[in-house]
């Protein structure tokens, strides 16, 4: 006998639906999955045949078929475990078919007693199984704690189930699935960031380079010798900026998901990541990868901010790999298995030494660094690298008189409103082209939304001139001297807002 139930794949972030086709036929016992099954799919036979026996059901002394369509789609994980034994009950009696089993998607995995353990990507199967254009009468069957992250998407049914047995006496009807917990998203709260920049002494060119930063999604370079606050300052930034809007909740809740990192007690992340990977992580840990591809930090930190402490300390493939993901907002992973494009808008953070020992440039202390030590260090970073940091400010030793002060700094909830403000004009302004942000503009939308005053644009061209700058250098200038302007609710580009702007150019300068 021949059954068919429906279950779904995770591919990058997006699901895949699948059928899955049981077959029961005389011959010599055996049981086969075929349609290009990973090892942890092949697995399944052993958790299924035993799941199935230890919870009262008999598994058929037969040949055993099971087909994962389509065949030509590489499948992986364990999450095919409670369709194949569903499809195996239906297939030989033990639970009847009916409409109830034909509308159904089954995703989870089994222990050896049958109970349904938790997987990963749950809300990313949901939302497409959702965006489906034959989704009306369909539900989603799955592990009772993915239950509620998986209620989150309400264009379809969702049942949780803790064991084999009680989904079979469900369809057999003796019994309910219990609905998953009812959750809000509106009403869940913002944890409070524990730090804070009024804990900051001193450096205020860095604040207001941040504050910049933040309003108008730009990527950071701090750079200044040891101990001046550049770490402490670059962890403070997620005290400043906006709460997501619910479509990046979603977005952000949907990558964790599918990367294993989502609390079962938080199904949904209210919070914008803050990834802050060691500089001995690999290419593919930062950029994404492995034989099935799976997201790397570019990915995790989407909607929120990567941060690369002592940047010229990572490999120069990991610096260079950044290119990519710092212009489009997206990075392709390419494999034999599948090509898989990842989301990676994020706010890029980066800090350094002037030098190996640090002192360099510093009056008070003297630099042990050669020359060719010195630009061995520094070109670590590329050209192109730099041009895709907007934002470049140095952050100098901080004097004893400074560290002294009683008086606290500007708190970052005064902060996070002037940012609030400025990211909800933003949106307003660029509603019909689908921008986000000043720092996602293109050129093309400069001459209507970044209108210079003469003296602006004659500031500029000095600037261009004299600095040697790349074009890109020239467009970032104008994309951080229009969030400079929003911050003071300017609709013109006027020449100070440019003139702050290059001198967030320092490297440039240095050049």
């Amino acid at each position: 006998m021949l059954a068919k139930v429906r279950s779904c794949a995770v591919m990058g972030i997006n699901g895949i639906p699948l059928e899955i086709e049981v077959d029961i036929a005389d011959g010599l016992p055996a049981f086969d999955i075929i349609g290009l099954p990973d090892a942890s799919v092949k697995e399944a036979k052993e958790r299924v045949r035993a799941a199935v026996r230890n919870c009262g059901f008999s598994f058929p002394y037969s040949r055993v078929t099971v087909n994962l369509a389509p065949a030509d789609l590489k499948k992986e994980g364990s999450s095919f475990d409670l369709a194949i034994a569903v499809g195996l009950l239906a297939a030989t009696g033990q639970i009847p078919r009916g409409e109830a089993l034909n509308s159904g998607v089954f995703v989870g995995e089994l222990s050896l007693d049958g109970q349904v353990r938790r997987i990963n990507g749950a809300l990313a199967m949901a939302l497409s199984l959702s965006e489906l254009p034959d989704n009306a009468g369909l539900t989603l069957y799955l592990p009772q704690p993915n239950s509620t992250e998986a209620a989150l998407v309400d264009k379809i049914a969702v049942k949780g189930t803790s064991s084999l047995s009680q989904l079979a006496n469900y369809f057999c009807g003796n019994g309910e699935l219990p609905a998953p917990d009812p959750i809000n998203p509106q009403s869940l709260s913002v944890d409070g960031a524990e730090l804070d920049f009024s804990e900051v002494k001193g450096q205020e060119t860095a604040k207001r380079a941040l504050e910049i930063a933040a309003a108008g999604s730009h990527n950071v370079l701090l750079y200044g010798p040891p101990g001046s606050g550049k770490t402490m300052l670059a962890r403070r930034i997620p005290s400043i900026l906006p709460s997501p809007t619910m479509d990046e909740t979603l977005e952000i809740t949907r990558i964790h998901s599918v990367a294993g990192q989502l609390d079962s007690n938080k199904p949904l992340l209210r919070q914008r990541p803050f990834r802050s990977p060691h500089h001995s992580a690999s290419t593919a840990g930062i950029i994404g990868g492995g034989k099935i591809p799976q997201p790397g930090e570019v990915t995790l930190a989407h909607q929120g901010v990567l941060f690369f402490d002592e940047l010229p300390e990572y490999k120069r493939e990991v610096l260079e790999g950044l290119r990519q993901p710092l212009e489009d907002r997206t990075v392709t992973v390419t494999r034999a298995a599948a090509t898989v494009c990842y989301p990676a808008d994020f706010m890029f953070i980066g800090s350094m030494n002037p030098c190996p020992c640090g002192n360099y440039g510093d009056p008070r202390l003297e630099c042990r660094c050669s020359p060719t030590q010195i630009f061995k260090y520094r070109s670590k970073l590329s050209g192109p690298l730099i041009d895709r940091i907007d934002i470049q400010v140095e952050v100098p030793g901080i004097k004893f008189e400074q560290l002294q002060q009683n008086e606290p700094g500007e708190r970052s909830a005064d902060i996070r409103s002037r940012v609030e403000s400025t990211r909800l004009r933003q949106r307003k302004r660029y509603k019909n082209i689908k921008v986000a942000s000043n720092a996602r503009l293109r050129a093309r939308h400069f001459e209507k939304h970044c209108p210079l005053t003469n003296d602006a644009r004659q500031l500029l061209h000095q600037s261009f001139q004299n600095l040697n700058l790349s074009m890109r250098a020239h467009d970032r200038i104008i994309k951080v001297a229009r969030t400079i302007a929003d911050l003071e609710n300017s609709a013109m580009l006027e020449a100070s807002h440019i003139a702050e702007a290059v001198q967030y150019r320092s490297l440039d300068r240095q050049g």
